[in-house]
C-alpha cells in the first residue's frame, strides 16, 4: 500500500507539477510577448523606471537622470497635460519603447556619449521640471501631477515586436492616413504601416497650413538645392509632374525638369508635412495637411481615440501592427 501512495505522489509530481508550473509561467512578464512568454517558464526579474538610468544630451553637455524622470520631461513637451489621460499614457509607452529601441542599436554620431538627446529633429522633445514650472505657472502642480501620474501608471510598459523592443516613433498629426515607414525611410517594418487615423481640423491646431513664396524667393532655394533646375519663362512652367504615395503624400515633384522629394521640399520651405498641394501664379503657394513624417502613432490621433473612451493599449494597437506589450526586462 505504501508503495502504490508512493507511485501514486511520484506520478503525481511527474504529471501534474510541470503543468502547475507551466501555468504560473504564464503569469510571468517576458520581452518574447503575450505568443511567445507561454512557451517559457524561467522567472524573471522585472524592472521599473527608477531601476534605470540613461544619459541624455542638454544644450552641449551630458546629464544622467533615471528613464522616469526623463519621461515625464518628454511628456511635458510632446504632449502636455492638456491631452487625455489615455493618450498621455501612450506616449509615455511609446517614448519609452523607443528608448530601449535606441539604447539597443547604439550612439548616435550626433551625440555619441549619450543615449539621447533634447532635440526633436533628432530624438525627442524633452522639457524640465524648471522649465515647466516657468512655462505654467500658477497650474504647474495640477499639470505635472497629471504627467506623473501617465508615467507611474504604465511604469515599465514597452511594445514588443518578434521579441524586441520596437522603434516606436510617433508624429503630431496625420492626414487622414499615417504613412508606412517606407514611405519617408528606406525599410518597410511590419509594426509601421499605414492606418487611418481621426483627427481633423475640429481637434488639431494649424491642421490645414499654407506657406507661400514670392516667384524669386522660390527660385533661390531650389537653384541652390537643384542648379540644374531650369527655372526661367513663366511659373507655371517651373512645376511638372507630381508623384503621390499610397497615402496622398509627395513622393517627388519635377520643378525645372528635375525631380525633387517632397521630404526635401518640406525641408526646403519648412512645409509642416509632405501631404501638400502646390499652386503656381504670381506666386508659389504650399496648402498642407498634417504636422510631421506621418509614420507611426498620431498624437491627436492619440487623443481623439482617447476621447472616445480607446483606452491607451488599444490606442496603441491601433497605431502599431501587430505589436505585443509587456513589461521590460532587458539590462
Amino acid at each position: 500500500m505504501r508503495q502504490a501512495v508512493g507511485a501514486g505522489i511520484l506520478l503525481w509530481v511527474a504529471v501534474f507539477l510541470p503543468a502547475f508550473l507551466f501555468s504560473r509561467g504564464e503569469e510571468l512578464s517576458h520581452p518574447l510577448g503575450e505568443e511567445q512568454r507561454v512557451n517559457s517558464t524561467v522567472e524573471v526579474s522585472v524592472s521599473t523606471d527608477s531601476d534605470h538610468t540613461l544619459r541624455l544630451w542638454d544644450e552641449g553637455e551630458v546629464r544622467e537622470m533615471s528613464v522616469e524622470e526623463y519621461l515625464q520631461g518628454v511628456l511635458r513637451a510632446e504632449m502636455g497635460a492638456a491631452f487625455h489621460m489615455e493618450a498621455l499614457k501612450a506616449q509615455t509607452v511609446a517614448e519609452r519603447t523607443y528608448l530601449y529601441y535606441q539604447m539597443g542599436v547604439g550612439a548616435k554620431a550626433a551625440h555619441p556619449s549619450a543615449h539621447v538627446c533634447t532635440d526633436p529633429g533628432c530624438c525627442t522633445a524633452y522639457l524640465s521640471e524648471a522649465a515647466a514650472r516657468e512655462k505654467w505657472g500658477e497650474v504647474f502642480t495640477e499639470h505635472d501631477e497629471k504627467i506623473r501620474e501617465a508615467v507611474a501608471a504604465t511604469d515599465g510598459k514597452v511594445m514588443y515586436y518578434d521579441g524586441e523592443p520596437i522603434m516606436a516613433v510617433f508624429h503630431s498629426s496625420s492626414a487622414g492616413v499615417t504613412a508606412t515607414s517606407g514611405e519617408v525611410w528606406t525599410a518597410d517594418l511590419p509594426y509601421l504601416v499605414s492606418v487611418e487615423s481621426p483627427e481633423g481640423a475640429d481637434t488639431v491646431p494649424n491642421y490645414y497650413s499654407v506657406s507661400t513664396f514670392t516667384r524669386e524667393e522660390f527660385r533661390k532655394k531650389i537653384a541652390a538645392a537643384h542648379p540644374a533646375a531650369k527655372l526661367s519663362g513663366k511659373t507655371e512652367a517651373w512645376i511638372g509632374d507630381v508623384v503621390r504615395s499610397d497615402t496622398g503624400r509627395v513622393e517627388s515633384v519635377v520643378i525645372g525638369g528635375v525631380a525633387v522629394t517632397g521630404q526635401e521640399l518640406r525641408n526646403l520651405f519648412s512645409l509642416r508635412s509632405t501631404a501638400f498641394t502646390v499652386e503656381e501664379g504670381e506666386e508659389i503657394t504650399f496648402r498642407v495637411t498634417g504636422y510631421g513624417h506621418g509614420v507611426g502613432m498620431s498624437q491627436y490621433g492619440a487623443n481623439t481615440l482617447a476621447g472616445e473612451g480607446k483606452s491607451w493599449q488599444e490606442i496603441l494597437r491601433w497605431y502599431y501592427t501587430g505589436i505585443t506589450i509587456d513589461d521590460y526586462t532587458g539590462p
